[in-house]
């Protein structure tokens, strides 16, 4: 019998750690599945195994002298400085022990929930581990060894011949999928992130369109720094229905970075969890409108692991098993448990506290700014 959704997870997808002090912290995993198992909202019988992705696999988005090196450094037998070349031993990609290994346990998650949906098993599938949209295919960049979307977006179009929405919500650009397909056709990428002007990688501006046959399938939507939930939300809406039924995809792969928040300490916007309850629901209508129900959600970017991340990715997996969405206070037990360790003093309710932050003073000039790039973007879809 197909399940709505499935979760996937396995207890060595923790092993992607940098370091202790390092800002990726699989720790938010750990928070996340604790929260949803108080909630009762995660039963054992969704729960299914990450496999790791074969080098074979890896090969679809990356070439085999950087999967080479990865393995070397995963045995210590690169140093920072050759490494360097290749993005890792960096101060963003430091090299640890198994490396490779652990990363590619995170690729094969995400195609652990590709073959979920492909094959009928479950009409969603969810993995929280992936969603590291910054690899090129012969360097690591932005803590992101190998890129498990654009693996997975290679894998669906070989195995199964589908054609690919990818939708990317993180605050940072997802140029390693965009340029991995930037003239493909048969792929549509589509990046809400924060500007460039402000924030890695720089990259994203709205006339990235895509090249040769796939020019007209690459959109981005660079918002303001302080953007607020409401024009946040009013892009998301309006960008991602002109662009699915522009394009018809035949599934939906969705990145589910939570670090667009207000206290997420690498980014500049001022989102609160109102739009972590409004992407997943919107993604969800429009997977059921447009793809029969097929699709993949990742994790991504979010370093408040404390009191952003676990509620924000708890709400995309309830949205997902199409369970309602909570409000009110947290389960107590997980506040007390957690609350010792935090170095930061929890939020105890699904919603964001009122006073979070202070009015922004530009909010009419950044709301404004944002409408005239989304009016361009959307010029531009409609008359390609």
């Amino acid at each position: 019998m197909k399940k709505h959704a499935v979760f996937i997870y396995s207890e060595d997808q923790l092993g992607y750690k940098f370091s202790e002090t390092h800002p990726f912290n699989q720790k938010r995993l750990i928070l996340t599945i604790d929260l949803l198992k108080e909630m009762k909202a995660l039963p054992e019988a969704l729960i299914v195994p990450a496999r790791t992705a074969t080098d074979e696999e890896l090969l679809l988005a990356h070439d085999q002298r950087y999967i080479d090196i990865v393995k070397k450094a995963s045995r210590g037998e690169v140093t920072p400085e050759a490494g360097e070349g290749y993005g890792i031993g960096t101060e963003d990609t430091p090299i640890f022990e198994n490396m490779h290994e652990a990363s590619a346990r995170l690729v094969g998650g995400t195609l652990t929930a590709v073959d979920q949906v492909m094959e009928g098993k479950a009409e969603h599938a969810l993995n929280l581990g992936g969603g590291l949209h910054h690899g090129f295919r012969g360097k690591a960049s932005g803590f992101c060894i190998y890129n498990d979307s654009s693996v997975a977006i290679h894998y669906l179009k070989e195995k199964y011949g589908a054609r690919v929405l990818y939708i990317d919500t993180d605050a940072h650009h997802g140029d390693g999928v965009q340029w991995c397909f930037y003239d493909d056709p048969d792929v549509c990428t589509v990046s809400i992130h924060e500007t460039g002007r402000y924030l890695f990688p720089g990259t994203g501006n709205i006339n990235e369109r895509g090249s040769g046959q796939g020019y007209g399938t690459s959109f981005n939507f660079p918002i303001d720094a302080f953007t607020e939930d409401e024009s946040f939300l009013d892009i998301y809406r309006t960008a991602m229905r002109e662009i699915i039924e522009h394009f018809k995809p035949d599934v939906i792969l969705s990145q589910n970075g939570a670090d667009a928040h207000y206290l997420d300490p690498l980014t500049h916007l001022s989102s609160t969890m109102e739009i972590y309850r409004e992407i997943p629901k919107i993604a969800h209508e429009l997977a059921h409108e447009f793809c029969d129900g097929k699709w993949i959600a990742v994790g991504g970017g979010g370093y408040d692991i404390w009191r952003v991340v676990p509620r924000a990715w708890s709400m995309l997996w309830m949205e997902m098993n199409s369970q309602p969405l909570p409000h009110g206070k947290l389960p107590e037990a997980w506040l007390n448990r957690w609350q010792a360790e935090s170095p930061v003093p929890l939020i105890e309710t699904w919603s964001d506290p009122e006073n979070m932050y202070k009015p922004i003073p530009r909010k009419m000039e950044i709301t404004e700014k944002n409408q005239q790039m989304l009016d361009k973007a959307l010029y531009m879809i409609r008359n390609q």
